[in-house]
């Protein structure tokens, strides 16, 4: 591209941002509520009139973040992407949590939450099985959720940066030190007395977990003035930080506790409200997707639940490019991630 046409471009898409007040196409996918609960709102996405076939596809975000993260922008959504290829697809969100909130564990999502909505979502859809796609904790939250409870209607399940292994984590091995030698109080009052963990201080820590693209984001705004897609994704990113979640406060001691202290899941059990959840109890298929550049869930702690799960009837492995976000909605997210998520249900769950 030439001066001219660099200059041509970067006015026209300041303009626009000047104008409309931003250039990103951020309408959400139409979508139909379909059931509600406590923490709980599962939805139908839809097209216009595009036909829909095929079992049912899951979208399960973690706790803490939006669930945009599925639905980031038009052009940069899986939703869209799915409901696009003719698949039936659904969608789980956690909604907003308060101080009213804080004595909510892990168990209300794997014992109440989620066999809610797999339930609701394959009896919309003719009682078909459901195929999960999970992100970051609601995968982890999903496997566990199969493997304590087989007989729900779960097809198979992909987790996309999902970590099991903290050990693994740069941010935080450092720390655990630490941590195990003050036997974790060095959190614990403080997530106590708020009830959790904060908004504010989620979308900190999502923010440090990339720091240097948030220092070097000026500069790459001005010398990408020019592409205008690229800006539609700082501004669609930008929303979804802004939109983070808090933890409920029981929630975030037993994920600082038992995931982050004593590192449970690496073993590929957990203990949850008097039982024992073992991973090597889930036999549907699993597809696994690592970020090669995700700081939060790095490549060797999201591979490491290949060595979990002994029984699942099919274990695939892709590591793709991407941070911890990129690696499902960033812009070469649809050439990579997507591409192995298509693959993985043309298998399991072809659409006519």
């Amino acid at each position: 591209m030439g001066v001219t046409e660099w200059v041509a471009a970067a006015v026209e898409n300041v303009g626009a941002k000047v104008a409309r007040g931003g250039i990103a196409d951020l309408r959400p996918m139409p979508r139909t509520l379909i059931d509600k609960g406590r923490m709980r709102s599962v939805y139908r996405f839809a097209e216009g009139n595009l036909p829909a076939s095929g079992d049912p596809v899951l979208f399960v975000p973690p706790l803490a973040a939006p669930s945009l993260c599925f639905d980031l922008r038009r052009g940069c959504s899986l939703a869209e992407h799915m409901v696009a290829q003719g698949r039936s697809t659904y969608l789980v969100d956690f909604g907003t949590v308060s101080f009213a909130d804080r004595s909510l564990g892990l168990e209300h999502w794997i014992d109440d939450v989620l066999p809610h909505t797999i339930r609701a979502v394959s009896r919309d859809a003719g009682d078909r099985p459901v195929h999960v796609v999970a992100w970051c904790l609601g995968g982890i939250m999903s496997l566990l959720t199969a493997a304590d409870q087989p007989g729900l209607p779960i097809a198979s399940i992909s987790t996309v940066a999902a970590p099991f292994d903290v050990t693994a984590i740069p941010l935080i091995a450092p720390m655990k030190p630490l941590v195990d030698f003050t036997q974790g109080w060095i959190l614990t009052p403080a997530y106590r007395l708020l009830g959790g963990a904060p908004r504010a201080l989620v979308k900190r820590a999502f923010q440090l977990s990339a720091i240097d693209k948030v220092v070097t984001k000026p500069y790459a705004i001005l010398s990408h003035l020019d592409d205008a897609d690229f800006l539609a994704q700082i501004e669609a990113v930008d929303r979804f930080t802004d939109n983070m979640i808090a933890y409920p406060g029981r929630t975030f001691g037993q994920l600082y506790h038992r995931f982050f202290r004593a590192n449970d899941l690496a073993e590929g059990t957990f203990d949850l409200g008097g039982r024992r959840i073992n991973l090597a109890e889930v036999k549907v298929p699993v597809l696994i997707i690592a970020g090669k550049g995700d700081s939060i869930a790095p490549e060797r702690a999201v591979r490491h639940l290949v060595d979990v799960l002994d029984n699942a009837a099919e274990v695939e492995f892709h590591a793709c490019p991407g941070g911890h976000l990129g690696v499902l909605a960033g812009r070469g997210a649809r050439d990579t991630t997507w591409k192995h998520l298509d693959d993985f249900l043309a298998v399991h769950n072809p659409v006519a």
